[in-house]
């Protein structure tokens, strides 16, 4: 896709969603960190219902590294997964005391270092927290970015590489941001709302679904 049409594709999200942003509920680096991994195979929505309660009681990672593990599964449970993402959590809690004083370091490198915690986990936390340009590449991402053509690639490191050539750094997040509400909202995975949708013009999934509709 030429530069020309990319521009375009992303005005045309900044139309649809002028306030795309994360949906996890956070008011500190901490708070997004847990939030993140908790999301893995889960709602935005749910893991805001859980880190509610969590926070509440374990707000920071001192009062998490402390927190009894059996507590801690208790009230991540309706995440899913909850045996694991409570163990890296605690983990992840426990390093960050011991290593960085109880703050999240920004670095990429320490993050992915952290139990549970990806290259995709990381550039939520960078580019949301501490305003890092990233593209963090989930199932939304990956889907509507090949769909609509701003990448052509298999596997989500090399989606995250082509956006990152043909998206200028400084918009990275925020197209990040209005791709997941698109996902979620319109280009949904099982029954994508190709008819309604405005940035049909450019989508290469669009076009080629028509043409399969023409030769019926």
């Amino acid at each position: 896709m030429t530069k020309k049409r990319v521009n375009e594709v992303i005005n045309e999200l900044e139309k649809l969603y002028p306030d795309a942003k994360a949906e996890l509920d956070y008011t500190s680096p901490f708070e997004l960190l847990i939030a993140v991994i908790l999301s893995a195979q889960c709602t935005d929505v749910r893991v805001n219902q859980v880190t509610k309660i969590l926070f509440e009681v374990a707000g920071n990672a001192h009062a998490l590294a402390n927190l009894p593990i059996d507590k801690i599964e208790s009230i991540i449970k309706p995440c899913g997964l909850y045996i694991t993402k409570a163990k890296n959590i605690k983990l992840t809690a426990e390093i960050l005391v011991e290593k960085y004083e109880g703050k999240v370091p920004s670095v990429h490198e320490q993050l992915t270092a952290l139990p549970g915690v990806g290259r995709k986990t990381a550039n939520v936390v960078v580019s949301n927290a501490f305003g890092i340009p990233a593209i963090a590449v989930d199932t939304h991402v990956f889907r509507v970015s090949n769909r609509i053509g701003l990448a052509k690639a298999k596997t989500v490191e090399a989606t995250e590489e082509q956006l990152m050539k043909c998206i200028p750094k400084t918009l990275w997040t925020l197209t990040h941001h209005m791709l997941i509400f698109h996902g979620r909202r319109v280009c949904k995975a099982r029954s994508p709302m190709c008819s309604e949708c405005t940035i049909n013009p450019y989508c290469d999934y669009y076009k080629k679904s028509a043409q399969e509709k023409d030769k019926k």
